[in-house]
């Protein structure tokens, strides 16, 4: 069992939930996943099967979700499944103004994570700090949204902008809820969320575990090929010998003097690994085979 699987997740499922049962239903130990999606979040979850486990690395960092976010009420977790913390009505707010704010969550923005994240401070995860009590702050850091899209909006006491973002790495959609309320004074939390790409893999291209146990029983999985989430990488191809002697991990001379990172396939176009340019020769980073 080599290569990935693009797992439709389930709300309520925390992503090593996913991955605990992907592991018991394919009876595979080495299991991984890329990109941590919150329990209360659905969509894309790239699960990687047997030796896919080390190209996790190399995937993609985009992503693309479609959120809704609901102005008005504040929580501890900044999304529905915390504690309020404040509430208030909202009648002054437009979708004109709500377009205004959304432009300055575009580009590299900085962002303070969720107060319960994985991000670890001093060696401690805060969601496992803001569960004590503790309430540590992140860091501030660097992330990048390459498109904010409304697409629908819904007035009321509590407003609802449903909106379509596209991502770098890093990147907390709850965070952007947070802070357009702040923007907007009003207060706002994540209400919804559903990754719709991640790492190369397509929401419409996704499996649920309903699908998979009925792959599996019909004996019709496949995994997909490893390379497949790669593409973003470029490519060379070795003949014989230097194919096997760069699978036994010596160094080749390669014509190109750049430096990059480059999927290796053998003249069969079987997938070899990973390698890495550099003065003229091709490294191995990671063979597979």
């Amino acid at each position: 069992m080599f290569g990935f699987l693009n797992l439709n997740k389930p709300f309520g499922w925390t992503s090593h939930d996913c991955v605990a049962k992907t592991r018991k239903l394919l009876r595979l130990k080495r299991v991984g996943h890329a990109g941590t999606l919150d329990p209360a979040a659905t969509g894309v979850l790239p699960i990687a099967l047997g030796k896919a486990t080390r190209l996790l690395q190399y995937l993609p960092g985009e992503k693309a979700y479609q959120a809704t976010i609901r102005l008005g009420v504040r929580t501890t977790t900044d999304d529905l499944q915390g504690e309020i913390i404040a509430e208030k009505s909202v009648t002054n707010v437009t979708l004109e103004t709500v377009k205004t704010a959304l432009q300055k969550f575009q580009g590299k923005i900085e962002q303070i994570p969720p107060s319960y994240s994985a991000i670890q401070v001093d060696g401690k995860r805060l969601y496992d700090l803001a569960r004590k009590g503790e309430m540590v702050e992140a860091p501030v850091r660097i992330v990048e949204v390459f498109k904010i899209k409304i697409l629908d909006w819904r007035e009321g006491e509590f407003p609802e902008v449903d909106v379509a973002i596209a991502c770098g790495t890093g990147t907390y959609i709850r965070a952007i809820a947070r802070d357009l309320g702040t923007v907007l004074g009003t207060g706002g939390t994540l209400a919804a969320l559903q990754r719709t790409a991640s790492s190369g893999f397509q929401l419409a291209d996704s499996l649920t575990f309903t699908d998979l146990e009925a792959q599996l029983q019909a004996r019709t999985f496949q995994p997909l090929p490893p390379d497949v989430a790669l593409q973003h990488l470029p490519c060379v191809s070795l003949s014989a010998p230097a194919d096997q002697k760069w699978c036994q991990g010596q160094k080749i001379t390669f014509e190109n003097n750049s430096s990059q990172i480059l999927r290796v396939y053998a003249e069969d176009e079987r997938f070899l690994g990973i390698g890495q340019t550099k003065d003229g020769v091709l490294t191995p980073l990671l063979v597979l085979v």
